[in-house]
C-alpha cells in the first residue's frame, strides 16, 4: 500500500471501484423507487470529478435479470452523459481483444471505436442477478456492450473449463493486468477449481512487472460445504481482488495471510435487504496503482438512504415489564415506539448538512419475544410513521431466537422464513428438511435441488421451476424402476431410498430437465421462458462418481502455482 499523494502523475492508473448497484430495484415504490438511480449517477459523477481512468463494475449492475424499458433508459442515459466527451484516454489495451470481449460482435473496447467517443470507459462482470440467459447467452449488460456503452468482459462461455484471460493496459511505465470472472453457480465453480479446471492465464513477458487486478462475483461468505468460493482457491500472484456479490461494506483492503494478495470488498449501493449487513455505511473506492504499488481511497455515498436496525430481546427489561405483567403487550408496544422515535432522531442528526441524503431513512427494529411474550399489531405500530419512514410496512421484526425446542412437530416452514431473516432461500429448505420429521421427508428429491429451484422462483419469478423440477424427476424414478423391474411395494420403496442416496451424493447440472420441459411447451406452442439457462446449475441427480479430490494447496509466493502459470503473449499465440 502506498500514499495516494505520491500516486498521482501521468504513471497513475485512477479507477473507480463500484458493486452491486442493482439498479432498478424496488423502482415502483413511490418512496423508495429512485434510489438506485439518484445513487448511480451519484457513482458517475464521482468518476468524472476525480478524472478516472476507467470505472470497474463487479456485478449486478442490474437487479433484474431482464430490466425495465425505464430501468435500461435510465441506465444508458446516465452513461452517455458522463462516460461520453472528447476527454482523450491515458492508456492502451495491449492484449488481444477478441479474447477479452468474446461475447459482441464489436471485439475491441469501445473507446477505439472511431464512431463513439468515449471519456470515461466502463469495464463490468455480470453477476446472478443480471446473469447472461436464453439460447444466446445475452444478458443485458451485452445491450450495454452493444450500443458501446459498457465493456463487458469475464463471461466464460465453457461448463467444463475456465480459461481467464485478463486485458492488459499500459498507462506510461505502469502495467495493469485486468481480470475478471462474471458469476458462475457457487457449487459448479467450486466443483471447477477442486478439480483444476480454472486457469488465470498470464503475459508471457515480464510477469513480475504487471500489477495483477481480479473482480469476481461470487459467495465470500461460507453458506454451505460448496455454495461458496474460498479465498485460497485463487491464485497466489494476484495483487488486489476485488469482491463483488456480498452486500456488506468492508472496503478496506484486507490481506490474506496464505495467498499474500489484498481483498476488497465495495458492498452494495443500495440496501436490497433489511439485514446487519446493509446498515453499514455505504461506499465506493477510488483505486491508484503505479508500478506494483496501490492505493485505495474509500468515498462515502452520499444519496444512499439512511438504514438504521437494531434488536431488542424482552427478557432484557425485567425491570420493565414481565410475561406477567398486566398489559404487558401495550407496554412492550410503547417500548418499541420509544426505541423507533430514538433511532429517527439519530438518523435526522446524521443528515443534517448533507442534503443529497433522502429524508425519510429505513428503520428495522428486531424484537426477541421468547420467554412467554406475545407479538402485537405491526400494522397498526406501523402506521404511526407512515409520514416518517420509508419502509411503514416492516419496521418491526418478531424473532424467537432463544427458544430451544428438543421435540419440533408440525414444523412450519412459513415460521421459520419469517424467523431466519438474512438466511439463503436454499439454507432456509436445508434447515426445515433437518429439523422436520422423518415422515414428512423428501423421497424422490434432494434438499439441495428443492432449495435451487425455490431460489430461481424466489429471485427470477420462475414460475414453472418447481414444478418442471418435481415432474422430470418423477418421470426419471418411474423410467428407473421399469428398468429394474421392480413390482412389490417393499421392493420399490428400497429402490427409491437407495436411489436418493445416490442422488445426494453426487452432483451434475440440471440442463436436462429445463431443456427438455422447454422443448415440451414449444411443441404445445407456449412461449419459452428459457428457464432451461437460467437455472444453469441445479445440483440434482448423476450417472458419475463423486471426485473424492481435495481441494488444491500451492506455496506461497508469487511465482509457485500449479494451475496454468504459463501464459499468452500480446496475442493469440501462446
Amino acid at each position: 500500500m502506498s500514499s495516494e499523494n505520491t500516486l498521482d502523475d501521468e504513471d497513475t492508473f485512477k479507477i473507480l471501484i463500484a458493486t452491486d448497484v442493482h439498479l432498478g430495484y424496488l423502482e415502483k415504490d413511490a418512496i423508495r423507487g429512485s434510489d438506485s438511480y439518484n445513487t448511480l449517477e451519484e457513482i458517475l459523477k464521482y468518476a468524472k470529478s476525480h478524472q478516472v481512468d476507467f470505472i470497474l463494475l463487479g456485478g449486478d449492475l442490474f437487479h433484474e435479470n431482464k430490466p425495465s424499458r425505464r430501468c435500461l433508459h435510465s441506465c444508458i442515459t446516465k452513461l452517455r452523459q458522463y462516460c461520453m466527451g472528447d476527454t482523450p484516454i491515458q492508456f492502451n489495451i495491449l492484449s488481444d481483444q477478441t479474447v477479452n470481449f468474446n461475447t459482441t460482435q464489436f471485439p475491441w473496447v469501445n473507446y477505439q471505436d472511431e464512431n463513439l467517443n468515449i471519456s470515461i470507459p466502463v469495464f463490468s462482470i455480470h453477476g446472478n442477478h443480471d446473469d447472461p440467459t436464453g439460447a444466446e447467452g445475452l444478458c443485458a449488460l451485452d445491450l450495454l456492450s452493444a450500443s458501446g456503452l459498457v465493456n463487458h468482459f469475464g463471461h466464460s462461455q465453457s461448463v467444463e473449463r475456465i480459461e481467464i484471460s485478463p486485458i492488459l493496459m499500459q498507462k506510461g511505465n505502469t502495467k495493469l493486468a485486468l481480470y475478471g470472472l462474471g458469476s458462475i453457480p457457487d457449487e459448479r465453480l467450486y466443483r471447477m477449481f477442486v478439480n483444476n479446471q480454472v486457469t488465470m492465464l498470464r503475459p508471457k513477458e515480464d510477469q513480475d512487472e504487471w500489477f495483477n487486478l481480479f473482480t469476481i462475483h461470487q459467495n465470500r461468505s461460507k453458506h454451505g460445504p460448496t455454495n461458496y468460493i474460498p479465498e485460497q482457491f485463487l491464485d497466489d500472484f494476484l495483487d488486489l481482488v476485488v469482491w463483488g456479490h456480498e452486500h456488506e461494506c468492508l472496503i478496506a483492503p484486507s490481506r490474506n495471510e496464505q495467498q499474500l494478495f489484498y481483498v476488497t470488498q465495495p458492498g452494495s449501493s443500495v440496501a436490497t435487504s433489511l439485514s446487519p449487513g446493509e446498515a453499514t455505511k455505504k461506499h465506493i473506492g477510488l483505486l491508484r496503482v503505479k508500478g506494483r504499488k496501490m492505493n485505495l481511497q474509500k468515498i462515502p455515498l452520499k444519496t444512499v438512504r439512511q438504514f438504521l436496525i437494531q434488536d431488542v430481546v424482552l427478557t432484557d427489561y425485567q425491570d420493565l415489564f414481565t410475561p406477567e405483567t398486566p398489559h404487558v403487550t401495550k407496554k412492550v408496544e410503547n417500548f418499541c415506539y420509544a426505541k423507533v422515535t430514538e433511532m429517527l432522531e439519530e438518523a435526522e442528526r446524521e443528515r443534517l448538512g448533507c442534503p443529497l441524503t433522502p429524508e425519510k431513512p429505513l428503520i428495522r427494529i428486531r424484537v426477541d419475544y421468547s420467554g412467554g411474550f406475545e407479538t402485537f399489531s405491526t400494522s397498526r405500530f406501523s402506521q404511526k410513521f407512515v409520514d416518517r419512514v420509508a419502509n411503514p410496512k416492516d419496521i418491526v421484526h418478531f424473532l424467537r431466537r432463544r427458544e430451544q425446542k428438543e421435540d419440533i412437530k408440525g414444523l412450519n416452514l412459513t415460521k421459520q422464513l419469517q424467523n431466519s431473516e438474512g438466511l439463503r432461500v436454499e439454507d432456509l429448505v436445508k434447515k426445515y428438511f433437518e429439523a422436520a420429521e422423518q415422515k414428512v421427508q423428501l423421497s424422490l428429491l434432494t434438499e439441495q435441488g428443492m432449495g435451487k429451484a425455490i431460489q430461481e422462483f424466489v429471485d427470477k419469478d420462475e414460475k414453472c421451476a418447481i414444478e418442471e423440477l418435481i415432474t422430470y424427476q418423477l418421470e426419471k424414478t418411474q423410467r428407473h424402476l421399469q428398468g429394474r423391474s421392480v413390482t412389490t411395494e417393499k421392493d420399490i420403496d428400497d429402490e427409491v431410498r437407495h436411489l436418493l442416496l445416490v442422488k445426494r451424493i453426487r452432483t451434475n447440472d440440471f440442463n436436462s430437465a429445463m431443456n427438455r420441459a422447454k422443448a415440451q411447451r414449444l411443441e404445445r406452442g407456449e412461449p419459452d421462458q428459457d428457464i432451461s439457462d437460467e437455472l444453469g446449475d441445479v445440483v440434482m441427480d448423476s450417472d458419475e462418481e463423486p471426485n473424492p479430490l481435495p481441494p488444491p494447496t500451492r506455496g506461497r509466493g508469487r511465482g509457485a502455482g500449479s494451475r496454468g502459470r504459463g501464459g499468452r503473449g500480446r496475442g493469440r499465440g501462446k
